[in-house]
């Protein structure tokens, strides 16, 4: 039953790590459910997690968020977008992730996570754009302002993708080790 309760733990964190491409917070998603099942399994069981590793994964997490933000935003601003640009770009970002994610490529399972990232990414495009706009700047000033927030969210999404990734590597670690 051990077991069981390990892999169903496993599959949570698959499960979370990817609404990460939809904007969520997936790795703030498998703290939790890493958290949960420390506090319910007991500490003599074969597979327990610790304290320790709760708080690499908390680390972890915080990590892949500075990442995704340090993208998202420093690409926006050192192509030298304003504020309301950047907010519009995560908004934007959202939105799309979202209309990606419920329209999706038909492949099944993985067509709505490309739909997403896609969409995503356009949608920080999108928002950057009428953010510049909005500032009255020009549509060749707003268009390089919008790649850079396409870019951006690309990447920081990979990398907080990534991240989650390691926090899985790192709880598998902990539940057989």
């Amino acid at each position: 039953m051990t077991i069981l309760w390990a892999m169903l733990l496993v599959l949570l964190l698959l499960i979370a790590w990817l609404t990460n491409v939809l904007g969520l917070p997936g790795n703030w998603l498998m703290l939790v459910c890493a958290t949960l099942y420390w506090l319910w399994m007991p500490e003599d069981n074969t597979a327990a997690i610790g304290t320790r590793l709760l708080v690499v994964l908390a680390g972890l997490a915080i990590l892949g968020e500075v990442l995704e933000l340090v993208a998202g935003s420093a690409s926006v601003s050192k192509a030298g977008g304003t504020r309301r640009s950047a907010v519009y770009a995560i908004l934007g970002s959202i939105g799309g992730a979202m209309i990606g994610f419920v329209v999706g490529v038909p492949i099944p399972l993985i067509g709505p996570l490309i739909g997403s990232l896609l969409l995503g990414s356009f949608g920080a495009m999108a928002g950057a754009m009428l953010g510049e706009r909005s500032a009255g700047r020009g549509w060749t000033h707003s268009l390089q302002i919008g790649k850079a927030a396409f870019w951006g969210r690309a990447l920081g999404t990979a990398a907080k993708m990534a991240v989650g990734l390691a926090m899985i590597a790192v709880t598998l670690f902990g539940l057989i080790f």
